[in-house]
């Protein structure tokens, strides 16, 4: 799949937090809570599930200047100014508005807010909102589990560090006396269990609980042979391939003859077979009709236009799939052990995005021995016609500086919107008396390889070039491995097929099984169902998915002058364990020299590896 991220899910942005109707209000207690150690992305997402004012968030978010407002703000400044507490002096955070002069980028510096400003008042409606959602959530009586782990605390070469499994004799914390203030990051962790199928105990549960009335229900119904299903599967496919061929060919009779056939065998919420070919067939009905990327665009602004609705099918895939959680850990731990004994740290991350990452990192600095460092965050994201990234940057630097600032971790915000390969070393303020880490989670697969004349270099090499000259102290690469990039519509429509096939039946497998799941259809349809009309309908510019095989990767970073580093084993070991104990069997976790590869039923899906600039060939030109 992704990522995101569009991250393996990139397209994941957070709607504006919201003003708390009880901004003003006391804290709450919330008597017995079990506090987890785990990652804090699901914990955020449930947050921002629970915002109820979106639109009134809007009002408040577009005009902050305006008069009623101020004067609504003033006596919560009051308070504010005489309550209010920063850990740290370090907090004060930038957005850079840059605007593009000749191919280069010209970073503008914006005034840093008052405490008046909308960030300080969402920082105490993000605090509020939590501390309300969590007064209906169960005690730690809701939703257990009888699985029992071995115990997940991580000491590495004797010196113990933040844990990133989950450990099996869960803490529970019986508040007597006085109230308990809660911070953000404790909310956070009553906000939701988040491991494994624990991690969506709505729908995990549900499906146990029904398990024996299925089983009945099975019995009763006319039970279809299995030679007869994996008939339907192969038919389904063999026609997607001819239709394939016949609109390869412009063959527009046969190809609408065929695709009529796929039409009445498939659905988006039948079987994976069914799913995929609904999509697939929509990719092929565009790409005959011309109008390809008119139908993506319409996708990729409708999932932005509705954020929230997306957010549940986001937070269900990272509760039932191992690919993003795994892949949050390589890179946050990576990073974690570069700064160990350091003071300074500089994150240069491709693709903003929702920054549901960054909690977890932030909260294992905040609790290392000796204080948290300084840390510099630079996020890089291309512009996207129809949305607005600067506003999704303001997002996210309002959510993490309000994380940062409740763990007491000196934190600033930098964006830059700006295509990846126009931005030089020399536009990110590299400090040598800083660690330096390059994160990149899938968002490298929309790089083109090809320049657009023969004299120019192309934009992958571009784009690594400019990782080799930052010098990072380690570079962590997360890249889809999807070998369907081909210019040539056949080869790269047989190979995205097969690729597909795992990840429709991934879900099919690990989520819930209700046809008409609807967190299921919306994942499908503005995920898996948006790359594959981009991949089958688009060329051109226009086709901005463009993945490639782990292998290529490495050939290409050696030969931009980066140097693959060993993985690390205490890292590998105990990601291996978590996807063992806490996701489905036919996952996979294994590793290919220095690559650590994730996939399903056999089929390596996702690749990670971490690298460092090659002086000794780090001589090509950029």
């Amino acid at each position: 799949m992704a990522a995101t991220q569009d991250k393996l899910f990139a397209l994941v942005e957070p709607a504006p937090l919201s003003p708390s109707l009880f901004l003003d209000c006391p804290s709450t207690s919330h008597g017995d809570s079990q506090q987890t150690q785990d990652g804090l992305a699901l914990a955020y997402i449930s947050h921002m599930l629970m915002e109820e004012d979106i639109p009134v968030d809007k009002f408040f978010y577009r005009y902050p200047e305006h008069p009623m407002i101020l004067q609504a703000e003033q006596p919560f400044a009051e308070i504010l100014s005489a309550s209010g507490t920063t850990s740290s002096g370090f907090l004060s955070t930038e957005v850079h508005n840059p605007t593009f002069l000749n191919g280069t980028v010209t970073v503008a510096e914006e005034p840093s807010s008052s405490s008046t400003s909308m960030g300080m008042l969402s920082s105490m409606a993000f605090l509020k909102g939590m501390e309300e959602a969590n007064r209906f959530l169960p005690t730690q009586n809701g939703f257990m589990d009888g699985r029992r782990r071995k115990n997940r605390f991580d000491d590495l070469d004797g010196e113990t560090v933040p844990r990133m499994g989950r450990s099996s004799k869960q803490i529970v914390h019986v508040h007597t006396g006085s109230e308990k203030e809660h911070t953000t990051v404790e909310m956070s962790d009553d906000l939701l269990t988040p491991d494994g199928y624990d991690m969506y105990p709505s729908e995990t549960m549900k499906e146990r609980g029904n398990k024996a009335a299925q089983q009945s229900i099975c019995r009763k119904a006319p039970r279809v042979r299995r030679g007869a299903m994996q008939m339907m599967v192969a038919d389904l496919e063999t026609l997607l391939i001819r239709c394939a061929e016949a609109v390869a060919t412009i063959d527009r009779r046969r190809a609408g003859d065929l695709l009529e056939r796929i039409k009445r065998n498939s659905l988006p919420t039948g079987d994976a077979t069914q799913r995929l070919a609904h999509y697939f067939a929509e990719g092929l009905e565009a790409r005959l009709a011309g109008t390809g990327w008119q139908l993506y665009h319409s996708i990729t602004v409708a999932t932005h236009a509705n954020i929230m609705e997306f957010l549940k099918g986001y937070h269900l895939y990272m509760a039932t799939c191992c690919f993003l959680k795994v892949s949050i850990h390589f890179s946050n731990k990576n990073i974690y052990n570069a700064v160990a004994g350091r003071k300074k740290l500089h994150i240069v991350h491709y693709g903003v995005n929702d920054g549901f990452q960054w909690p977890e990192l932030l909260r294992w600095l905040a609790e290392r021995e000796g204080g948290p460092p300084e840390v510099r965050f630079t996020g890089i994201t291309s512009p996207q016609p129809g949305l607005c990234p600067v506003k999704h940057a303001e997002e996210s630097k309002h959510m993490l500086s309000h994380c940062a600032s409740q763990l007491g971790v000196p934190f600033k915000f930098r964006a830059i919107i700006a295509k990846l390969e126009v931005i030089r070393a020399e536009d990110l303020d590299i400090d040598p008396d800083e660690v330096l880490v390059v994160n990149n989670l899938f968002h490298f697969r929309t790089l083109m390889d090809e320049g657009l004349t023969f004299d120019m270099v192309n934009p992958r090499d571009l784009v690594l070039n400019t990782v080799r000259k930052m010098k990072p102290s380690v570079f962590v690469h997360a890249t889809i491995n999807g070998p369907y990039s081909s210019a040539l519509f056949k080869t790269r429509f047989h190979q995205a097929l097969s690729n597909f096939t795992a990840q429709f039946d991934m879900m099919a497998t690990t989520m819930p099984r209700e046809r008409d799941s609807g967190k299921r259809l919306l994942l499908e349809r503005k995920v898996l169902g948006r790359r594959a009309v981009n991949i089958i309908a688009c060329e051109g510019t226009d086709r901005v998915e463009r993945p490639q095989n782990y292998k290529e990767w490495q050939t290409q970073n050696q030969r931009a002058g980066l140097r693959q580093l060993p993985l690390d084993r205490d890292i590998v070991e105990i990601l291996k364990d978590q996807v063992k104990e806490q996701y489905h069997r036919h996952f996979i976790i294994n590793e290919d020299g220095r690559w650590l590869l994730l996939g399903w039923k056999g089929r390596v899906l996702y690749a990670l590896s971490t690298w460092a600039a090659d002086d000794a060939n780090g001589s090509q030109p950029a």
